[in-house]
Order: C-alpha cells, then sequence, then structure tokens
C-alpha cells in the first residue's frame, strides 16, 4: 500500500506542509499544501549549483582566494573557510575544521556577481531555475537561505540531482562528493559531529547520529534542511529524493518526525 502523503504530514504539529518523493523517472508521489514556502538553508543547494556551474563556464574558480586569509571559495561553499557563522569574525583557522557559515555563502555569492557583473539572482536564474523549468522559484533575500518556492519546484530539483541531465554533471558532483575530509564541527540542531561531512554545498549524511534523515539512508546521502522546516535529501543507492517544505521553524518536531518518514519512504520505494 502506497504512503498517503497527505495523512503522513497532517500528524506533524504545522499549519502547512509539502512533500515530494522522486526517482530516477521522475515524482512518484506528492502532496501538494499549494503554499511557496520558504526554502531557508535548502536554498544553498541551488546557490551550490549556481557557482558550481560559474566555475565550470571559468568565469571563478574554487581555487580563488576569497575570504578569510588563506581561504579559497572552495573553503567557502564547504564551510571550512573558518568564517563565523553570521558575520566576518573568524571563528576558526582555514580548513580546521567546520563551521556552518551563512556569511561565507553570502561571500561567495558576491564573488560570482563581481565576476559577472549580474546580481546573484539573475545568476540563479539563468544557471539553475530556467534551466530547470522551475517557474515558480525565486530568491527573495540572502543566497544562503532566501530561497521561495513550491514543493513542485523543489521536486524537479530533486530529480535533477538525482539523475542529472541538464546540470553538468560534474557541477552536481561536486556539490555532493565530500570535500576537506576529517573535519569535525557542529551540525545545527544535532550537535558536535566527529565527522562533518560536507561537499561544495551539501550535507553528506556519513554515519552521523542522530540526523534529519532516516537511519536506512546510505552514508553517501546528500542534501540539506532548513529552518523553516524543510529538508531534500538525494540517496542515489536507494534510487530515490525526498523533499519537504512547512511553515513551523525547525525545532524538536521536525527531528522527531522527518526520520520516520523516510523511513516509510525508504521502504516503500527504495531499490532492491
Amino acid at each position: 500500500m502506497a504512503l498517503d502523503l497527505k495523512a503522513e504530514v497532517s500528524s506533524w504539529p504545522v499549519e502547512k506542509a509539502s512533500v515530494a518523493i522522486v526517482d530516477a523517472d521522475g515524482i512518484v508521489d506528492m502532496y501538494d499544501d499549494g503554499t511557496h514556502h520558504r526554502w531557508a538553508s535548502v536554498s544553498k543547494v541551488a546557490m551550490a549549483l549556481t557557482i558550481l556551474d560559474g566555475c565550470a563556464e571559468g568565469v571563478i574558480s574554487l581555487e580563488d582566494e576569497v575570504g578569510p586569509p588563506g581561504s579559497t571559495l572552495a573553503h567557502l561553499l564547504a564551510h571550512a573557510s573558518g568564517i563565523a557563522p553570521d558575520s566576518d569574525e573568524i571563528a576558526g583557522q582555514v580548513g580546521s575544521r567546520r563551521i556552518y557559515s551563512n556569511r561565507g555563502i553570502e561571500i561567495a555569492a558576491d564573488h560570482l556577481e563581481q565576476a559577472t557583473g549580474q546580481p546573484f539572482d539573475q545568476e540563479l536564474s539563468d544557471r539553475v531555475l530556467d534551466l530547470l523549468d522551475m517557474n515558480d522559484t525565486v530568491l527573495d533575500g540572502s543566497p544562503a537561505h532566501g530561497v521561495v518556492g513550491p514543493i513542485g519546484d523543489l521536486a524537479v530539483l530533486a530529480h535533477e540531482l538525482l539523475k542529472p541531465k541538464l546540470l553538468l554533471p560534474q557541477v552536481v558532483e561536486l556539490a555532493s562528493t565530500l570535500a576537506f575530509p576529517g573535519l569535525h564541527g557542529v551540525l545545527p540542531g544535532y550537535g558536535r559531529q566527529k565527522n562533518n561531512d560536507w561537499g561544495l554545498g551539501c550535507e553528506i549524511r556519513d554515519h552521523k547520529s542522530p540526523h534529519w534523515s532516516a537511519p536506512e539512508n546510505s552514508p553517501e546521502t546528500f542534501g540539506h534542511f532548513g529552518q523553516t522546516g524543510s529538508f531534500l535529501w538525494v540517496d542515489r543507492a536507494a534510487g530515490l529524493a525526498c523533499a519537504s517544505l512547512s511553515n513551523r521553524q525547525f525545532g524538536q518536531w521536525a527531528i522527531e518526525a522527518w526520520p520516520p518518514l523516510s523511513s516509510k519512504v525508504l521502504a516503500e520505494y527504495a531499490i532492491r
């Protein structure tokens, strides 16, 4: 019996929420509450793809020195630059630990703007949103957390990450492959992690526990979650991606609700 996604989200303590499940062929199932939600830090996935496409084009480079002294664009995208979470203060040595930083992401976006002479929202549209026909999604605020759009568009992005067709494969690979291995750090909401693995834009699950994805998700699962009660994971080993958007701030409710849903998704739809 297929999952009843509406019933699943109805059990959550939220006013509104949407969920989508995607496999290699497209959307498997989706409950759309009709709302254009704020993606919060799930925005960073689309932001990173935009930056990495600029690198692939050659207008910028991952080796460009950007941010604190000794930091490169790659360090910024992987939260390894040492810059503080929400200011220009230096909170650690470059490459010494994973310091999750909205400010670092904004500096990376500024770097692409300066190289192309175009506002970042236009770069995002040109390189990702328009390319994937994500026509109802816009950037409204910081590149680190300002994307607004419906679950249908996030499902399109999830499908592209699972099986790239329009984005350059090397762009998706860089976003989802471990960068600067062995760094410890704090995963917001889940505490200190011995190996706080991150690609150039996406968090990588590895063996983190507890975690916002399911215990059954593969260690290679990548994605992001956001403070507006949003998440996106892509598990190529399972042949699946799952995404959710809501209108309630991340908290204990999400820590308790998301992993069971993801476990059910994997049990019902994963490649066996």
